[in-house]
């Protein structure tokens, strides 16, 4: 999960590339997780878009599909590799997704305060997603930003699982957060958006 990268089909599109052809490049310079997010899509454009990116993925990379199980459990069926979901704080909760998913998929949490962690660490998830590290116009409804040392008094909490900073993560922070202890960073817009 060191280079996460978050999928925005249209900063994709804006750069005349489909998702898939963002995710083969982007794989190509590094990015080591991706997640499938689509918050406007209805669930066959959704399936068709993780069915795509599923194909473009060498089998080291990991895939995870944005909140929706239904989704990924589509996707499953249809023998595409996609590894898990990852929900945020309105989706399902973490023990009913888990419940669906079964024991074996990936499952991420987002998280921004001290009492989301606290939840995440006894919830079983395998990773937490932590931010917003900075104001972001990629997610409408991101919480406040956190700033690189906001993040590192958030993972100071035991327990926690693998974290990921996500919400405006500039290349420059990556050894602060490296020294708070991020297992990585998730980008959206510093690849989506890129020449």
């Amino acid at each position: 999960m060191s280079v996460y990268l978050v999928t925005d089909s249209a900063q994709c599109a804006a750069r005349g590339r489909t998702v898939a052809e963002t995710v083969a490049a982007a794989v190509a310079g590094g990015v080591t997780a991706v997640q499938v997010r689509e918050k406007e899509a209805g669930g066959r454009a959704f399936l068709a878009q993780v069915l795509a990116v599923a194909a473009v993925l060498p089998a080291r990379v990991t895939l995870l599909v944005n909140d929706r199980v239904d989704v990924y459990l589509a996707a499953r069926a249809a023998g595409a590799r996609v590894h898990g979901v990852h929900v945020g704080q309105s989706d399902l909760p973490v023990a009913a997704v888990r419940e669906l998913t079964g024991p074996d998929a990936l499952l991420g949490l987002s998280a921004a305060t001290p009492a989301e962690l606290a939840e995440a660490a006894t919830a079983g998830v395998d990773h937490v997603g932590v931010g917003a590290l900075r104001a972001t116009a990629t997610k409408t409804d991101a919480p406040p930003a956190l700033g690189v040392s906001g993040f590192a008094r958030l993972l100071a909490a035991p327990g926690l699982p693998p974290a990921v900073a996500i919400g405006g993560v500039l290349p420059a922070d990556l050894p602060a957060l490296r020294r708070a202890g991020a297992a990585g960073a998730a980008i959206v817009s510093g690849i989506c958006a890129a020449a």
